[in-house]
């Protein structure tokens, strides 16, 4: 069987768990999610904790029950703590502020970069050159900041561009004469 599957997952202080046959909704401080698990894995709940096992001995049920699990904890840490990630504008003029619900960039187009905040997703800007996304869930953080990203991703000559703040950008020699 799939060892993440076999560690039980902790729910902390304030966060409720409701199991309706193969939904399970959690409900914490920041939020609450639902998901719908695999129908070859089952879950029961201990006091404080949930276990993840497979209905059947497939071998394609090993793989499912440590996915479902990892999804449960990611929405059990997501609506207690939250998700967060950071980015950073490297090059001359390149800012971002945020009005309402659209995050305006300035990224050297001739044009700026208006990007509409889903929802669920909260953006700051703590300066002109930092980016902070955070929101319940794990996938949709790491989607807009991907998104984000993508609209001027580092360049590996001046390392001008948008990039994570933890992003080692490896940095090419330019041409000699």
């Amino acid at each position: 069987m799939s060892r993440i599957a076999n560690k039980p997952v902790e729910l902390p202080s304030g966060v409720e768990i409701k199991i309706n046959g193969q939904m399970v909704n959690v409900k914490g401080p920041k939020g609450s999610s639902d998901i719908t698990l695999h129908e070859a894995v089952a879950v029961a709940q201990n006091d404080q904790e949930l276990n993840f096992s497979m209905a059947d001995e497939a071998a394609s049920n090993q793989a499912m029950a440590g996915t479902m699990r990892s999804l449960v904890a990611n929405m059990v840490h997501g609506v207690s703590q939250g998700f967060e990630k950071k980015l950073t504008l490297i090059g001359v003029g390149y800012r971002a502020n945020v009005q309402g619900k659209i995050l305006n960039l300035t990224l050297g187009f001739s044009h700026p970069v208006n990007f509409e905040i889903p929802e669920g997703i909260n953006i700051e800007c703590p300066s002109q050159t930092e980016i902070v996304v955070t929101g319940i869930d794990k996938q949709v953080v790491g989607q807009v900041s991907a998104n984000i990203r993508a609209y001027r991703p580092p360049e590996p000559y001046k390392g001008k561009g948008v990039r994570y703040s933890d992003e080692y950008v490896l940095r090419k020699e330019a041409k000699k004469k």
